[in-house]
């Protein structure tokens, strides 16, 4: 094994170690954290120097994206007028991996007047931050990845891993759902997946319509022309079945040389899949999971056939 591949692995396991001991460290304060915010009516705001305040940002993000209003804000600009964002309200998460961060100290004073909720994130209990906040998350570790046991590593990572941990227990507790979490993200996949209506990527123009009485020659051509692999069987404009190039694949095997004077509602499948134009998108992607189904019939409240919707459109969405 080269030394480069061995230097990597024991990076990933001296940090994967580093996240496991978290739990050994776990207290009740982390619950009491948890429902501190919870009880809040204000925002989470994170706050750190150096590599804690870069995985600061990362937390304060998550927070934001799942529920919990969050912003992080530096301690050395919260000393020179920052500090005017933080209402009584809030509630503040002080990041130090030693504790003893001289511009989180600075801070401190300003905390208590205001009256903040203080959770610390250090790796040490006996810190003059840990000492001075309402709660205490224990990030510590044995020993940094690094090899000089300088650079932050195994801390940050438990650091961040501490951050998920907590904004996954909000998210829990507050019952946030994935619907909740696409009102948060509209320009991603996910927020695009579940805020779009079938109505936005059905098919409404030139649709492969058929009277029941229509025979089946003439039910390929209108499932050739339209390119969905299916025609709906309609009756005084409501929808009465569908036939998709499968029926018509076994209707020729059946039926051989009798095959193009049989009529649509011979063959037609009586109860089809349907949904509504304003359904999510997701539900009409789950409907042809299910069912197998590459086509559904989009039909209004009068059951009028309004579009169809195909699987390839519902997955080029997401």
């Amino acid at each position: 094994m080269s030394d480069i591949k061995a230097s990597a692995i024991h990076t990933i396991n001296t940090e994967a170690d580093a996240v496991r001991n978290l739990v050994n460290g776990l207290t009740d304060d982390f619950e009491k954290a948890v429902k501190a915010i919870l009880a809040s009516d204000g925002k989470v705001i994170v706050t750190g120097m150096g590599k804690s305040g870069i995985i600061g940002k990362k937390i304060a993000a998550t927070l934001a994206s799942t529920g919990t209003p969050s912003f992080f804000m530096h301690p050395g600009e919260a000393y020179h007028g920052d500090l005017g964002m933080i209402e009584s309200r809030d509630v503040v998460l002080a990041i130090a991996n030693s504790g003893q961060t001289d511009e989180i100290l600075k801070l401190i004073p300003f905390f208590e007047h205001n009256k903040n909720v203080v959770i610390a994130m250090t790796g040490n209990p006996e810190s003059t931050l840990a000492k001075h906040a309402h709660y205490h998350l224990n990030i510590g570790v044995e020993r940094e990845a690094c090899p000089l046991n300088l650079a932050p590593t195994s801390s940050t990572t438990t650091t961040l891993v501490i951050g998920d941990a907590l904004a996954v227990a909000l998210l829990t507790e507050r019952n946030f759902k994935a619907e909740d979490y696409a009102v948060f993200h509209p320009g991603g996949s996910l927020g695009r997946r579940l805020l779009t209506r079938v109505q936005d990527v059905m098919r409404h123009d030139n649709l492969p319509l058929v009277d029941k009485t229509t025979t089946l020659g003439d039910v390929i051509i209108a499932i050739s022309d339209a390119r969905l692999g299916i025609a709906a069987v309609v009756e005084n404009g409501k929808l009465i079945g569908v036939i998709t190039d499968g029926d018509v694949r076994r209707a020729m095997a059946k039926y051989k040389a009798e095959f193009f004077n049989i009529q649509a509602q011979e063959v037609m499948t009586r109860t089809p899949k349907t949904i509504l134009p304003d359904q999510r998108i997701v539900v009409a992607e789950e409907m042809m999971r299910n069912y197998k189904i590459h086509s559904i019939v989009v039909v209004n409240e009068a059951n009028e056939v309004v579009g169809i919707v195909e699987f390839f459109n519902v997955s080029l969405a997401g």
